[in-house]
């Protein structure tokens, strides 16, 4: 286990071990992020995008999930992307996104889980894409950060090499703070699979203190957030 990984799993245990406001520890099933009004969960939204953009990534709105083929196929046309690495996602259905994209004249490339040797040949197509898309597990309202957990057809180089990123959320899972997502997430579940924190495009300063954008990750950061209509 990482360092990083054994801090974010203590402050989860800290977490869970917490004595709850009345005194009495919580139960030991209970719920990890209660389910929210639309109300709450359309301020939670409002607050993400808000926060999104104040850190120079843009929000492409909260749609159906029938409405996500066409708004991903369009977002590619609009920042010119010939190539797409697409990853699978547990918000949506990617087999349409894929679809439209290709009828939009993209190239998509579809991750899969590879030996080894095998693995620097599926980083060189990911690394031809001009955007890459993913689904993040949570998305936390209070700072505009994306939270998202690798697998073998959603690898980190998704949200690492493309030079345009494009993030799925849904919005069960946009919560007010990180807190919230560490006491969701297991300790092993932390300790097993690679955890980013996505907040805005990759950005660095050179030595006269000018922001350069694209520098160590995707120049560019749009999110969607899935919102069933009848949810």
């Amino acid at each position: 286990m990482s360092a990083i990984h054994r801090i974010i799993a203590s402050v989860k245990n800290a977490l869970e071990t917490m004595p709850a406001a009345n005194g009495h520890a919580p139960s030991e099933h209970h719920a990890p992020v209660p389910r929210t009004t639309s109300a709450q969960r359309a301020e939670l939204v409002s607050s993400f995008a808000h926060e999104l953009e104040a850190v120079g990534g843009k929000f492409l709105g909260a749609i159906a999930p029938q409405q996500l083929a066409a708004r991903i196929a369009a977002h590619a046309k609009e920042i010119g992307a010939r190539a797409v690495a697409l990853g699978e996602a547990a918000t949506a259905d990617m087999k349409p996104v894929a679809a439209a994209l290709e009828r939009a004249g993209c190239a998509v490339i579809r991750p899969v889980a590879v030996k080894d040797e095998a693995r620097a040949d599926a980083r060189a197509q990911i690394i031809s894409a001009d955007l890459g898309v993913c689904a993040a597990e949570w998305a936390i309202a209070s700072t505009g950060t994306l939270a998202v957990m690798s697998a073998a057809s959603r690898p980190n180089s998704l949200t690492l090499i493309p030079p345009a990123s494009l993030v799925l959320v849904s919005v069960d899972r946009i919560v007010t703070h990180i807190a919230d997502v560490l006491a969701a997430v297991a300790p092993e579940a932390i300790a097993a699979t690679r955890m980013t924190l996505i907040t805005g495009p990759s950005r660095t300063a050179d030595i006269e203190k000018r922001i350069v954008l694209g520098i160590h990750g995707p120049k560019s950061l749009a999110v969607v957030v899935v919102w069933p209509q009848d949810d």
